[in-house]
């Protein structure tokens, strides 16, 4: 990895394509909603439509996001949905219905259905299936899976997935669809060991463009650090440890609205973000 390596394309093309899709992952705590965020800030000045995913048990996005209030007690997590999960899945909602349920529920109208929109942003929250064992497939599963691999091969705009903990998310029939997936770490042993295994859960289900991102980078000896310690993956750029994330948060605000260093960072994450998906598919013509 060079860290040190300024020379980077000044544009990604005349004409962009409208839909992309962009999974981010990493470490708990590692700043995977405030790159979210800043990436649905950074599109959305730019004219194009953003749907934002948070797939974390315990959403964040929206704050970062700037939503107010009102609109996020609107969002319910679609794996909370007892009641439409029983009707996708021709099941009820004690679980009375037996084994049996249809794998492929209807999911076309919920991104729209199910979604608030602020400031250019729609945001959906996903959730996480409450159910033991690792491998169960459960009506809730089915139905979080076929959206998943609806926004992703179908909707025509910048698509952000926000994971919660490695790709679980994601599955074979979805990987094809995610242009990239921005591997985010802060300076740090353990969220560099994260990034190591997400790579190989990647390569495991078939994405195989990953871009690093480091984050929370204060001072020339943390970005040696992800020189001399981070795995071998193309670098997106980094994001400074910003003092005005507390003021964005305690006034609601987005943290690209008032952070300018940081909307010129994320600008650079996102062309090269673009630049790889431009450089993928003409790889693979």
């Amino acid at each position: 990895m060079n860290v040190h390596d300024d020379g980077h394309r000044d544009s990604i093309a005349e004409n962009p394509p409208r839909a992309l899709k962009i999974a981010v992952a990493g470490k708990g705590g590692v700043g995977k909603t405030t790159l979210t965020s800043l990436l649905a800030g950074h599109f959305v000045g730019l004219g194009r439509p953003v749907l934002a995913i948070d797939a974390d048990p315990s959403p964040c996005l929206g704050s970062a996001l700037g939503f107010p209030a009102e609109k996020l007690e609107r969002l319910v997590p679609l794996t909370e949905m007892d009641h439409l999960i029983a009707e996708r899945t021709g099941t009820s909602v004690d679980g009375g219905s037996g084994a049996f349920f249809k794998l492929n529920p209807r999911v076309s109208d919920l991104p729209d259905r199910l979604s608030q929109v602020h400031n250019g942003v729609r945001l959906l929250l996903l959730g996480a299936v409450q159910q033991g064992g690792g491998g169960c497939f459960c009506p809730a599963s089915a139905v979080l899976q076929q959206l998943v691999r609806h926004v992703m091969l179908a909707r025509d705009e910048v698509v952000l997935l926000d994971l919660y903990a490695g790709v679980e998310h994601l599955g074979r029939a979805t990987a094809d669809s995610v242009d990239v997936m921005l591997v985010v770490a802060e300076p740090s042993q353990r969220s560099l060991k994260t990034v190591a295994q997400i790579k190989r859960l990647a390569s495991d289900i078939g994405v195989t463009n990953l871009l690093f991102v480091g984050n929370k980078v204060s001072s020339t000896e943390d970005l040696q650090f992800f020189s001399d310690n981070a795995p071998d993956l193309p670098v997106a750029g980094f994001l400074d440890t910003s003092e005005l994330a507390i003021q964005a948060d305690r006034s609601g605000s987005s943290l690209y609205s008032i952070d300018r260093a940081l909307a010129t960072s994320v600008a650079q994450i996102a062309n090269r973000a673009e630049e790889s998906c431009l450089n993928k598919v003409s790889i693979a013509s």
